[in-house]
């Protein structure tokens, strides 16, 4: 078994997919999800995703709180654009439970926006407020009564912590993770990604995978690439 957590709307075929949005929810009452689109409660954005999400099979799963698997029953997990909404302490759970799903030489494959991109492009624009926006570090709390209340049915949507590769590798070994390397676009070792989006969100992106330590195949294919 192969799983996505956050997955949004970028499924894998032959996967199983997790998110933890309200629109889950939303999903299994189409009639609920009808009234407040009308009522103008949930943006397109968030109806569509209602929609898709309903469509797609996509399962309801809390990545801090615990996954409906048992431990030792994914062979990889992969999450795009997902962490950088936890908080350092959040992210550290999500860790912990990612490793407790994964067999020995299970493969976790992290796809995250780059700050250090952002830093680098700020020192050679000076614009602090694109930087600001760029990061999702801050975001102004909704001012009407609809926009509390949609912000109250998906939730904040704001980055809490953000990575370069170095600090990031850094929390997965700490965590207790093997074999911890950033990864070209493309370039995975996941046995058998199937149609997996190696080169999700590329532009702003970097990846980092690693392995959860015991035999298996993400150690092989980790002593294929050391030699």
């Amino acid at each position: 078994m192969k799983i996505n957590v956050g997955c949004g709307q970028a499924p894998t075929p032959g996967w199983r997919h997790f998110d933890n949005s309200p629109g889950l929810k939303l999903a299994k009452s189409p009639f609920l999800a009808g009234l407040l689109a009308r009522a103008r409660l949930l943006n397109p954005s968030q109806a569509a995703f209602v929609e898709y999400a309903r469509s797609h099979r996509i399962e309801h799963g809390d990545a801090v709180r615990g996954l409906p698997l048992p431990a030792c029953s994914a062979e990889a997990i992969y999450s795009c654009h997902m962490i950088e909404h936890l908080s350092r302490f959040r992210a550290g759970l999500f860790l912990e439970e990612a490793k407790r799903v994964l067999i020995p030489g299970g493969v976790l494959r992290l796809a995250v926006p780059d700050l250090g991109k952002l830093v680098r492009q700020y020192l050679e624009a000076g614009d602090a407020d694109g930087f600001m926006e760029s990061s999702f570090l801050s975001q102004s709390p909704p001012e009407t009564l609809s926009g509390r209340l949609s912000f109250l049915l998906a939730g904040p949507r704001g980055h809490l912590w953000m990575y370069d590769e170095s600090s990031l590798c850094r929390l997965l070994e700490a965590h207790g993770f093997a074999g911890v390397a950033p990864v070209p676009a493309g370039v995975t070792r996941i046995p058998d990604p199937g149609e997996l989006d190696l080169r999700e969100k590329e532009s702003e992106s970097f990846y980092v995978e690693a392995v959860k330590p015991g035999p298996g195949p993400g150690a092989r294919e980790m002593g294929a690439a050391s030699r």
